[in-house]
């Protein structure tokens, strides 16, 4: 056996063994040290890709396309317009061509305004080809619904606030302990250090803005979150207050002031008062048949009326528009999970989708395919 300190090798010394290697062949150090640091620098930038925000991961995969579709759901509300709005306003200051759209109608009257005042241009889709882009962003709801074809489109990028099962291909934020979608995009605008500034302010910058939140997207995503927790008063979380005060300082208040007051159509009113005198009540909770309607959206504005009738905790308003039944419910009753039980009613019923949150829910049924159902059905009434 040779001798170790013949060789010049300390046996039990680790520095002279790396020095005698290095005498032989300082190549073999020099690519062993390479070698460290490029595992170094690859276990740092892993380290910073897991730490980015949900904000910075979901721009970065926006970033990566040249233009995309956002979708908002069938009959779009501020929650959903807001959401579009915001995510536009992300893809404009990375390059990114961006169409804004939804199937269905927008039919209520705080809908409509929302879409005039803040002068909104969104297109309408009936089936998936209508979709300008492939890549497709949805925002406040995380499976496409309510046009032909829907089936077939999968998203890029999902944000939203209903509970449900849909992700997206490059990116997913379903948060449902929220109040709102908008509170989850104005994090986003919070995260990446975005200034919302006063529509003077604005006005001033001359279209050098920056990292600037103009006054349109505050005020709209302000009005988001008001909208779905009925002004801050159900179904809020941390995320709906911290988010409007964030806002807060972008707002349009005389935008603000239009949409949240518009004027209401007449349908509105008659279906309202259909659903009171019609109104049927068994011990705390009540349910109505307004029979058809032009205006869907009247629905759940009159589920909100019979909310208001003392001692009446869970209500349920049901009417018909064209070949679709709509349901739309309200519960103040924690024995009574809103959604939950929509979804229970139509579970076994062809071409019926329904679903929501404890306090809220609603529903489509096909009339078509609801005919020769109780026939076939053994059904008895308690």
């Amino acid at each position: 056996m040779p001798d170790a300190a013949a060789s010049g090798v300390g046996a039990g010394d680790p520095s002279d063994a790396a020095a005698a290697v290095a005498e032989q062949d300082p190549l073999v150090l020099g690519a062993a040290v390479v070698g460290l640091l490029v595992v170094l620098v690859a276990l740092w930038w892993g380290i910073r890709w897991f730490r980015r925000t949900p904000g910075q991961q979901f721009i970065s995969h926006l970033a990566d396309h040249e233009d995309v579709s956002v979708l908002m759901h069938p009959n779009p509300d501020p929650d959903a317009m807001a959401s579009a709005l915001a995510v536009a306003e992300f893809a404009d200051h990375a390059g990114v061509d961006t169409s804004l759209q939804y199937p269905g109608q927008i039919r209520h009257q705080e809908n409509r305004a929302f879409e005039t005042v803040l002068d909104l241009d969104f297109d309408h889709v009936d089936t998936a080809n209508d979709l300008v882009s492939d890549d497709v962003v949805l925002v406040d709801h995380n499976e496409p619904r309510g046009f032909s074809g829907a089936e077939r489109v999968d998203p890029i990028a999902v944000v939203d606030h209903h509970p449900g099962e849909g992700t997206g291909s490059e990116f997913t934020d379903v948060r449902p302990d929220h109040g709102s979608c908008a509170s989850i995009l104005s994090e986003y605008f919070q995260q990446q250090n975005w200034e919302p500034v006063s529509p003077k302010e604005e006005a001033a910058l001359n279209g050098d803005a920056g990292r600037v939140l103009s006054a349109d997207t505050a005020t709209g995503l302000l009005y988001g979150i008001q909208s779905d927790t009925k002004h801050l008063t159900k179904g809020c979380s941390e995320a709906e207050f911290t988010a409007s005060a964030y806002l807060y300082e972008g707002i349009d208040e005389d935008s603000l002031d239009r949409i949240a007051n518009p004027q209401v159509d007449a349908e509105v009113l008659e279906v309202k008062a259909r659903a009171i005198n019609e109104r049927v009540v068994r011990n705390a909770f009540a349910v109505a048949d307004v029979d058809e309607v032009s205006n869907a959206d009247a629905i759940p504005q009159a589920a909100d009326e019979l909310t208001r009738l003392e001692g009446v905790t869970a209500v349920v308003v049901m009417g018909q528009r064209d070949d679709t039944l709509h349901l739309s419910g309200r519960s103040r009753d924690d024995r009574v999970h809103m959604g939950k039980a929509l979804r229970a009613v139509v579970d076994d019923i062809p071409m019926a989708n329904a679903g929501g949150h404890a306090r809220m829910g609603g529903g489509q049924l096909s009339v078509e395919h609801m005919e020769g159902l109780s026939s076939s059905t053994n059904c008895s009434t308690p």
